[in-house]
């Protein structure tokens, strides 16, 4: 009795230590996340958002990225884009200044909201669509056989490929294989098949979450397989299908090597 005694001092001072680590760790994590949130939103807010009518700077979110020319000019700093460098050069007719330029450090970022808008909505329509009808066949029509085992093996093991690597298939199979070339339909074939993985997963777990109560009532009062699935159980499976969705938007908007050669 003694020694279990002696022993509850350190368990409660081991726990109290533990659990001040943990909390410190957490405090520290939310604090850096809060600097750099509020770090970009200072520093991207003074260049989208300005001090006149009407308020932002259209011209930041319409034009595309230009090359930024830095030069002395009669004892001032110029820096200019390169459409406002070409016109002061006109305007400035036999001056050549030694001027050091910097890619993509002027204009606007209009190319890139639509480029990634456009490569977000094909690639989920293509990555919903076959996602969903996948989800549908492994929890609705298929037997739990060794196929269907190594399937889905298969599925969690493509979960985990890195990017890059589906950049790298996508360049041999779309750009190469089938003469597509650098072109938005093969970045959509590309961003589709590397979150195609996790939309099946999670809708497949939304699916089997639906009661078979509703499947076995829907079937009892006469109606076919198919009405079962779209009239009782895609309804309540629709959260966790939303859920597959909104995580593939995000990996999608936010992957940039398979998009370096596709």
């Amino acid at each position: 009795m003694r020694d279990h005694s002696s022993l509850r001092p350190r368990r409660r001072a081991l726990e109290t230590i533990t659990f001040w680590v943990f909390r410190l760790a957490t405090y520290f994590i939310l604090i850096a996340a809060a600097f750099i949130f509020l770090d970009i939103g200072i520093k991207g807010g003074r260049t989208v958002f300005t001090s006149k009518a009407p308020f932002i700077n259209l011209s930041f979110l319409s034009e595309p990225p230009q090359t930024l020319y830095v030069f002395d000019f009669e004892g001032k700093k110029m820096a200019l884009s390169d459409r406002e460098f070409r016109q002061w050069k006109t305007e400035h007719p036999g001056i050549e200044p030694e001027a050091s330029s910097i890619a993509y450090s002027a204009g606007g970022i209009w190319p890139c909201i639509v480029g990634t808008a456009l490569l977000v909505i094909g690639s989920m329509v293509l990555a919903l669509g076959i996602g969903i009808s996948s989800a549908i066949y492994l929890s609705e029509y298929s037997r739990n056989g060794p196929l269907i085992r190594l399937v889905r093996v298969a599925i969690l093991n493509l979960a985990g490929v890195p990017s890059i690597v589906f950049g790298l298939f996508g360049f041999g199979l779309f750009v190469i294989f089938f003469g597509w070339n650098v072109s938005l339909i093969a970045g959509w074939f590309t961003l589709g098949l590397m979150v195609l993985p996790a939309i099946i997963i999670a809708s497949e777990e939304s699916l089997r979450a639906v009661p078979q109560a509703l499947r076995e009532g829907s079937l009892a009062l006469g109606a076919s397989k198919w009405q079962t699935i779209r009239k009782n159980v895609l309804p309540y499976a629709i959260p966790g299908i939303l859920t597959s969705s909104i995580l593939g938007i995000a990996r999608v908007a936010g992957e940039t090597a398979p998009i370096m050669f596709t």
